[in-house]
């Protein structure tokens, strides 16, 4: 499986939470959207422990399988499609979260986030 992780999964995953260890542990390859990391790096930014935060992201990002997925051109297409497609059911959810939405599906990736909100986007595969 590939999977990409939201930013409370990868806070899970620091945390030792079980199914997400054991998620990333079995995962073929695990990305980690370019949006994640700036959430990430915004939360380290406002903590004490920006400096520990930081290395051990670098250190996640350093293991083979792990990689960072970037939004390209295409992916504005996805992300178009998911804002019309929210708007158009009432239900729409943050920003970030669309871009997270729209990077997964363009690359076939299985999100794994906590957020109830991706429920509104049936086509998302989810664990």
């Amino acid at each position: 499986m590939t999977v990409a992780l939201d930013t409370n999964r990868y806070v899970d995953l620091c945390r030792g939470v079980d199914e997400t260890v054991a998620l990333v542990e079995e995962a073929e390859r695990v990305f980690l959207p370019f949006v994640v990391i700036a959430e990430l790096r915004a939360g380290f930014a406002h903590g004490r422990r920006q400096a520990d935060n930081e290395r051990t992201l670098r250190r996640f990002l350093l293991k083979p399988g792990v990689s960072v997925v970037f939004a390209d051109d295409q992916t504005t297409h996805h992300y178009a499609a998911v804002f019309k497609q929210l708007r158009r059911q009432g239900t729409p959810i943050p920003t970030n979260d669309m871009w997270l939405a729209a990077l997964a599906l363009q690359h076939n990736l299985v999100l794994h986030a906590r957020d109830r909100h991706f429920d509104h986007l049936p086509q998302l595969v989810r664990v």
